[in-house]
């Protein structure tokens, strides 16, 4: 799954919205265009992430658009997802990379030069830069 474009890259947020609302705005995404989609839930449960996460990646796997989890390759490799975006403070990327493995994407925020070049060299397929 190497192969991925990020020109519409979507961040999703379901702070607000009822499920059935926030799978409903997930899939007008896709249905609209969006190449990659990051699925962040910052205040779920692990359970509540894997139950979120799976409906998510049956809407993306149906566009063909690669699903990547935020923060947390428990739950990406719980779902299959196509790929993790980690975070200066979450494992780092060369482990994530190890626990991905080749086939799968791994993405990194960076923020300086240095993380920049540390996730580079742990395997970062991407850098989320802000």
């Amino acid at each position: 799954m190497k192969n991925f474009d990020t020109t519409l890259y979507f961040i999703t947020d379901s702070t607000g919205f009822s499920e059935e609302d926030f799978l409903y705005r997930a899939e007008q995404a896709c249905r609209g265009g969006v190449t990659l989609v990051q699925l962040r839930e910052k205040d779920r449960t692990t359970r509540e992430y894997i139950s979120l996460a799976e409906k998510v990646h049956q809407i993306t796997q149906k566009y063909n658009i690669p699903l990547i989890i935020d923060d947390r390759v428990d739950v990406a490799l719980a779902v299959n997802a196509e790929g993790v975006h980690v975070g200066q403070s979450d494992m780092p990327v060369k482990i994530a990379r190890q626990l991905m493995g080749d086939g799968k994407i791994v993405g990194a925020t960076a923020k300086t030069v240095p993380w920049a070049l540390e996730a580079y060299e742990g395997g970062a397929d991407y850098l989320g830069v802000g």
